[in-house]
């Protein structure tokens, strides 16, 4: 049996979303070796160790760096792809040309699927676009398909990067719908873990402090309710925070009373019990975003969802499991919040709907079943159009 390589962009352990795609990747490439010897984790760096829940016996876990030019690194990667008799490629977040492609392909790699949690490009105008796709054209070795998240982010590779239609697909993004799930005997799990107080309803935030993720536009939201609209029946917990991190939103925090009703939770690995006794998540993205696992986190909870109005964040509710704004407006945002807040009846029905949406299309069985297609019919049909 051939084997495979499941091939990142980044880290090992990277966290978050990309950490839940490393269980996906690993059952599809099971599905072509049906040996788990035969399968090859690399990444960037191995300097974060791995993921604690991948399995001790996926033992083959190097280092590759595909931004390195360098003869004598490309002659071993040749040299390692060649003698693991790697034919197929699945790689996270791969552009359209790196230096190591040429010598997986040189090595034997016959099929080379790129999965997309972020988009590619910004979009382009129709001189700019015609010029990325002649460039995309010329390169031989990059990926043969390249998959995506939502729509959203198609339409960066399509009419950003200059990728050709057909070798896109979209596939949804698929979570455990048994760890993230409702339980009402853990609806005062957060309030004892962080010491908020039961009466209060927590709006959930969980992801990585960038400044695009619009951290600030929450904590703008958070001061406007509190101090404007004395609102004290709610607690904002923002996760994923890393050490250090927390202190560059301290001007948002300076108001006594604000800082009371917000906590920095940090990274927990008991997340999945943390959103079971939160009433509401929130996303408020102001730059580019995907269609993040945090929301289908959220969703697969109970959880109704407000979003910035992004597009690729924008497909994560649907009118039926959440609500959206307009980027960056935090008073819009607030008034969103308040009108779930004060209707039970609408938040709990929305909470319902977002839980099946989740069940009934982003299951990681439909996602692993959705990449294993990709390949099929890229080694099926050579000039196949997905």
């Amino acid at each position: 049996m051939n084997g495979m390589m499941v091939l990142f962009h980044c880290e090992s352990n990277p966290g978050y979303a990309a950490s839940s795609h490393e269980h996906t990747f690993l059952e599809v490439a099971k599905h072509f070796t049906g040996d788990i010897r035969k399968i090859h984790f690399a990444y960037a760096s191995l300097d974060r160790g791995m993921t604690p829940s991948l399995p001790a016996s996926l033992t083959n876990v190097i280092q590759l760096d595909t931004k390195v030019s360098s003869p004598g690194y490309l002659r071993q990667i040749e040299q390692y792809i060649r003698q693991h008799n790697i034919v197929r490629v699945l790689g996270f977040d791969q552009p359209v040309a790196r230096p190591a492609y040429q010598a997986l392909r040189a090595g034997g790699v016959n099929t080379f699927v790129s999965y997309w949690g972020a988009p590619m490009s910004s979009i382009n105008g129709r001189f700019k676009l015609l010029a990325k796709r002649i460039e995309v054209s010329t390169r031989r070795f990059g990926p043969d398909h390249y998959v995506f998240q939502s729509e959203g982010m198609r339409d960066t590779a399509v009419n950003g990067r200059g990728i050709s239609p057909v070798k896109t697909s979209v596939i949804k993004t698929g979570i455990d719908t048994g760890k993230y799930s409702p339980d009402s005997e853990k609806r005062l799990y957060a309030h004892h873990c962080f010491s908020i107080q039961a009466d209060r309803k927590i709006i959930v935030f969980s992801g990585h402090m960038e400044p695009r993720k619009g951290v600030h536009i929450i904590l703008l939201a958070a001061k406007h309710l509190i101090l404007n609209l004395k609102r004290k029946d709610i607690h904002f917990l923002i996760l994923g925070n890393r050490p250090g991190e927390k202190e560059r939103f301290e001007e948002y925090l300076a108001h006594p009373l604000v800082r009371a009703h917000v906590t920095f939770g940090g990274y927990r690995s008991d997340l999945p019990d943390i959103l079971k006794s939160c009433a509401v998540g929130m996303i408020a993205s102001t730059e580019w975003d995907s269609f993040p696992m945090s929301s289908l986190e959220m969703a697969a909870t109970g959880l109704p969802i407000l979003v910035s109005d992004l597009p690729g964040l924008n497909e994560a509710i649907t009118d039926e499991t959440g609500l959206s704004f307009p980027v960056g407006n935090y008073v819009r945002a607030a008034e969103s919040l308040i009108s779930l807040m004060d209707d039970e009846t609408r938040r709990q029905d929305m909470g319902q709907k977002a839980r099946e949406r989740v069940l009934n299309q982003y299951s990681r069985t439909s996602q692993r079943n959705g990449l294993i297609e990709v390949f099929k019919l890229l080694e099926s049909t050579p000039e196949a159009v997905l």
